[in-house]
């Protein structure tokens, strides 16, 4: 593959600063959780319903340990305490909290020890489900393969999901690859978890278990009769983000839009309310198997794509290390990025290009995911097929792995099915027409292109200092991304936010992030193996002897 002269000294640079950024960050909340976070580990035991108001049960549990004062210890201890205090499930102890004289403060004692070894077991018993998941997607995987090219992504979003279930069956058809079942306008500010089937919605479909559990079903249908493996992606953003990743892992989704500043920024949701969440809802992802999709794409719908392209580069450089901390594999950070420069630009194309090799060089082991034109999309149908054509052509030649497709009529209307299908179609003609044209070509030194990637990349160094010095929450404040300022005490869920006690308890975070580190390195390892395949079959090509383990051939 044809490469782009990066000065890797800068390269390195960055990423320290990102990861000083991330390390700073985490101490100063390390000391927090949230009620988000507390329901998600309820929902990791098993509870689940809701009561005769619709009100979902872990939502009503820890409501009752706020009202007692009672939260600061973390709902693993409380519910470890019940079930061993009334030898009842977790899910028998969150129907007695429908009932109105239940109190967790008048139960009995109970030894610490004891509590703590009952929810290492829950939390060894919620670790099992994810990972049988997983194998599952594995199974399907090694069954009917996976190809390397750029993986085509295409949403449905009618508001229903029977009707939704229609159209990602015909997308899966047609040759999709991803069907993104885009969330309902609004959940994301919704501080708990809607239940059940749902047949309304706005510009998407209610994220709920039992809807991510029918698509499962029904692509998995469709899998079987394609021969492929039909990839499932939703959102797990928003004030219930750790929530919807657990539900995403117990119901197999491959794919979850997660980013760490996408809430703060575009949702007005407190700074501290989403990092602390969006650890622990990446913490879960990386164990599931999960591909996240980071949101830096949207900068560039808020600020000048071409003025402001290094907030996108420094913004993958931070998610990437929030990333590493909760214990993901590159393999996992579908880090995102956009074709948004306005078609006007003279030799928009070459610094679109130039954007794109950089972030494939940048982040060579992570799948990243390449978002469409929609900025200056119009009325104009061939104009915009002509602005998608074009991003396709990047997608491929740089070698994108996530590629989410533009589509006809999508600055109108919610796309038909037949705008999805010639949106494939075209994607499919240009991965077939160009797919060996990135390693035939080669790029001029000091050319547009290099000079155009190595401004972008010193910005973004600049960039990542200045936050290292001020810290992100101050940066946030100040609005150097997407030219949105947020205060650190203001936004949406910060009520929800809670110091934790001396003796809190959280085993599936320890057990989680122990798997996590497993899995990690075991990907490693895994790369590491494929590229010495990979170099002794170019050496036997070459007729030369493959180096030696730990050296080099001279």
């Amino acid at each position: 593959m044809a490469e782009l002269h990066l000065d890797e000294q800068k390269v390195c640079e960055a990423r320290e600063a990102a990861a000083a950024i991330v390390r700073q960050t985490v101490e100063e909340l390390d000391d927090r959780s949230t009620v988000t976070v507390e329901r998600t580990v309820l929902r990791l035991m098993g509870i689940d319903g809701i009561n005769d108001a619709g009100v979902p049960l872990p939502n009503l549990v820890i409501e009752r340990l706020q009202e007692e004062g009672l939260l600061g210890q973390g709902a693993s201890y409380w519910m470890g305490r019940a079930c061993l205090a009334l030898g009842k499930s977790p899910q028998e102890v969150a129907e007695l909290c429908v009932q109105g004289d239940f109190s967790f403060r008048q139960l009995e004692p109970v030894d610490a020890f004891q509590i703590r070894v009952w929810g290492e077991g829950e939390a060894e018993k919620s670790l099992k489900r994810i990972l049988a998941s997983r194998s599952k997607r594995d199974e399907y995987l090694k069954r009917f393969g996976d190809h390397g090219g750029p993986l085509l992504y295409v949403i449905v979003a009618t508001g229903n999901i029977y009707e939704d279930i229609v159209q990602a069956k015909a997308a899966a058809k047609q040759g999709a690859d991803v069907i993104a079942v885009i969330r309902t306008t609004g959940q994301s500010l919704l501080d708990y978890v809607p239940y059940g089937a749902t047949t309304e919605g706005f510009g998407g479909t209610m994220a709920t278990q039992e809807n991510f559990r029918l698509m499962r079903k029904a692509l998995d249908e469709s899998g079987e009769e394609l021969h492929r493996y039909i990839r499932l992606c939703n959102y797990c953003s928003g004030l219930c983000m750790p929530e919807i990743a657990v539900m995403g892992a117990f119901e197999r989704l491959d794919v979850m839009l997660n980013d760490a500043l996408y809430g703060i920024l575009f949702r007005d949701i407190n700074m501290q309310r989403t990092l602390i969440d969006q650890r622990f809802s990446r913490l879960i992802n990386g164990v599931a198997g999960v591909i996240i999709n980071t949101g830096e794409d949207n900068y560039l719908t808020t600020a000048d794509a071409f003025e402001e392209a290094h907030t996108v580069l420094a913004s993958q450089f931070i998610n990437e290390q929030f990333a590493l901390d909760a214990g993901m594999p590159e393999e996992q950070m579908g880090l995102g990025h956009a074709f948004e420069m306005d078609p006007e630009l003279e030799n928009a194309f070459l610094y679109e290009f130039a954007q794109a090799q950089m972030a494939r060089q940048i982040f060579p082991h992570a799948p990243l995911k390449y978002m469409p034109p929609t900025k200056y999309m119009t009325g104009n149908i061939f104009r915009g097929h002509i602005q998608d054509a074009l991003f396709n052509i990047i997608t491929v030649i740089s070698k994108q792995r996530i590629h989410l497709l533009g589509m006809l009529t999508e600055a109108i209307h919610t796309p038909f099915m037949s705008d999805r299908a010639l949106s494939i179609e075209n994607a499919r003609y240009i991965a077939r027409s160009l797919r060996d044209f990135g390693d035939d070509i080669s790029f001029k030194p000091g050319g547009i292109m290099e000079e155009r990637a190595a401004f972008v990349l010193d910005q973004a160094l600049e960039l990542l200092r200045n936050i290292q010095r001020d810290g992100l929450f101050r940066t946030l404040e100040l609005g150097r991304f997407a030219d949105i300022k947020r205060p650190l005490d203001g936004g949406k869920g910060l009520a929800g936010v809670f110091r934790k006690e001396e003796n809190y308890l959280n085993p599936f975070h320890d057990l989680f992030m122990r798997a996590a580190e497993d899995n990690m390195q075991q990907t490693r390892a895994a790369r590491e193996e494929q590229q010495g395949k990979a170099a002794n079959r170019v050496a036997e090509e070459r007729e030369i002897p493959a180096p030696a383990e730990g050296g080099c051939t001279k």
